[in-house]
């Protein structure tokens, strides 16, 4: 009985220690700002982790800190209607709903939890046009959605991108339909003489919203 107690005793101090969280790197041909090493990343990891596993999202929730995006990048993270924290995904848009194909991404909720799903079209998008899209998806947190609502979340999108640039330029990738979107929405706003002018047009002109109320829950009509 000895023996075999003290052989039980090797084999549990020899059997190996549970692996840390793995995580899916950033894609090798997403260009990445200088900071973003693959170290720095690490460390950055395991405060987004119940978000996603998919790295490329935590440099671009990383790349919100300090800007506009500051408050979808903590809603995110469970600062929100649920208090808990959103999972952000790609995802084909089309198996919750077929006129969802084309678009970039929605915020869903089910069963009480918060969702972000992205059109896998934008897997291999610079991490800064996917955060611009993180900060205006965060600011969806119920079953309710307005023009107004609407118009708020884009104009918080352009106003990211625009900060992003000029801290991280390199994200300014032409060859990414993000890249396109977010320069559409820059232009707008600049156009705009930075107010939400000529994006609110854009927004009341869409197909896609045809259907929404002027406003919503916690958003007035401007």
């Amino acid at each position: 009985m000895k023996n075999w107690f003290g052989i039980l005793i090797i084999l549990g101090l020899t059997l190996p220690v549970a692996s840390a969280k793995s995580y899916e790197p950033v894609p090798s041909n997403v260009k990445l700002p200088a900071k973003y090493t693959q170290e720095y990343i690490d460390s950055i990891s395991d405060e987004y982790k119940d978000i996603s596993n998919e790295q490329i999202f935590h440099v671009a929730l990383d790349m919100l800190k300090d800007t506009s995006g500051e408050f979808s990048r903590k809603a995110l993270l469970g600062y929100n209607v649920t208090q808990r924290p959103v999972k952000v995904m790609f995802k084909d848009l089309s198996e919750i709903n077929e006129a969802y194909s084309t678009f970039d991404a929605i915020g869903w909720k089910k069963k009480g939890k918060l969702y972000v799903y992205i059109n896998p079209k934008h897997e291999y998008a610079p991490p800064g046009a996917l955060a611009a899209l993180l900060a205006h998806e965060a600011l969806h947190q119920d079953e309710y959605n307005s023009l107004s609502e609407e118009t708020y979340a884009w104009t918080m999108e352009a106003v990211v991108w625009t900060e992003i640039l000029k801290r991280f330029p390199e994200s300014n990738n032409l060859e990414s339909s993000l890249v396109t979107r977010e320069n559409v929405l820059k232009q707008l706003l600049e156009k705009g003489n930075y107010t939400n002018k000529y994006i609110k047009k854009t927004v009341y002109a869409n197909e896609g919203y045809k259907n929404l109320p002027l406003t919503s829950p916690g958003f007035k009509q401007e």
